[in-house]
Parts: C-alpha cells; structure tokens; sequence
C-alpha cells in the first residue's frame, strides 16, 4: 500500500500526541524517592570508580546533592541513566580537581535525609569483597578509562549506554574500553595461571560482583 503525504502527516501528528500523553502521564519523583531507591546502586558505582570506602560516601552524598539541585530540571526519561551521568561526571571532576567536597546551600535537614555513609548489611559483603587485585588495577587506570571499563564490565552498560553516560562519541568509549581493558590485562599479568612458576599453588580468583 503506498503512502499518501497524508497519511504520514497523520502517523505523524499520532506519533506526537502519544509521546506528549505519555509526558504529561509521567510524574517527577521526589528527592526522597530517588534517594530511596537508587542510593545503593549509586554507591555501588561510586565504589568501583573511587575504590575505597571514604571517597565512595563522599561522591554519592555529592551526587545526590546534585540531584536535589537539578530534579527539578529533570525531563521524562531513564533515572539510572541520569545518575550514571552525574556519577560518572563528579567522580571526572574531581579525579582532576581533587579539592574537598562542599555541600552549600542546603540546609543541616536537608544533608540530614542524605543516604546513610554505609551501603548496608545486604550490600557489605560485595563491596568489602570486591577482588583486591582487581581493585587494585583498576584504581591505577587513568580516570577515563577507568570510568568506560567500569560502566561497561562492572555496571553492564551497553558501549552506547557508555556513551551518553560520559558524554563522548562511541568511537572514544570504543578505544578507552579496549585501551583500559589491556592496561588491566598487563596488571594482572601475575595472576594469568600459564605465567605461574613451577611448583606455586593456584590461586582461587573471586567472583567480581557485577562483572560479565
């Protein structure tokens, strides 16, 4: 059947009708809901990229302090998307800037309701376990390569995903996946069993949590 300019005009104006029903059926969460329900997966992330428990809390504290500054601005979409954006982007700032972290403008309330400095009992084991050697290696990336393997091999994100996270081309999350996955491979070249010296025990390797 062919198509008449009148017909797409019509698939057209439907196309719009359904997405400006779909916005105006969508409610904003608010600052508590997001909180509540992706703080854990936020300090997961946070986690990874920083490597240690201190600079974790500090960068998912300042990542929701962020959200409590933008929700607002905050257009219908994916919110896990939005927060590895911001995640992502804070922890790049401050790898480079490395200054101490401010919470201006908010009340002593406010900074209050902020999410608790420990992931919790149900999170503790993977982040108190997560494999040094590879906690180790991955903290001696260059931050933008750490970031892209992180997100990719850690969180799961697609190379797109990646991309609209960082805010680059896929080209670039291309080469920093790859570039930053054989900078990991040459720094755990000692636990690869083939350049074991004759007569070392094996060593039992640990699950990563969330690894692929």
């Amino acid at each position: 059947m062919a198509t008449t300019p009148e017909s797409t005009a019509v698939d057209r104006t439907s196309a719009d009708t359904a997405a400006t029903d779909t916005a105006a059926q969508w409610v904003r969460p608010t600052w508590e809901e997001v909180v509540e329900a992706h703080s854990a997966k936020v300090y997961r992330l946070a986690y990874r990229l920083t490597g240690n428990k201190h600079d974790a809390e500090d960068l998912t504290q300042e990542v929701f302090v962020r959200v409590f500054r933008s929700l607002e601005n905050f257009q219908p979409g994916t919110l896990d998307g939005w927060l590895h954006r911001i995640t992502t982007n804070l922890f790049l700032d401050q790898a480079r800037r490395r200054s101490r972290i401010r919470f201006d403008g908010m009340t002593e309330e406010t900074q209050s309701r902020l999410p608790s400095s420990g992931p919790g009992p149900e999170r503790s084991f993977e982040f108190n376990n997560l494999d040094v050697d590879i906690a180790r290696a991955l903290e001696e990336l260059p931050p933008d390569f750490r970031a892209a393997v992180v997100l990719c091999d850690l969180e799961g994100l697609s190379y797109d995903e990646v991309a609209r996270a960082l805010d680059v081309k896929l080209g670039t999350v291309r080469s920093r996946i790859h570039r930053g996955r054989a900078m990991l491979k040459e720094k755990l070249a000692h636990r690869d069993p083939q350049a074991r010296p004759a007569g070392m025990p094996r060593l039992k390797l640990p699950r990563v949590a969330g690894a692929s």
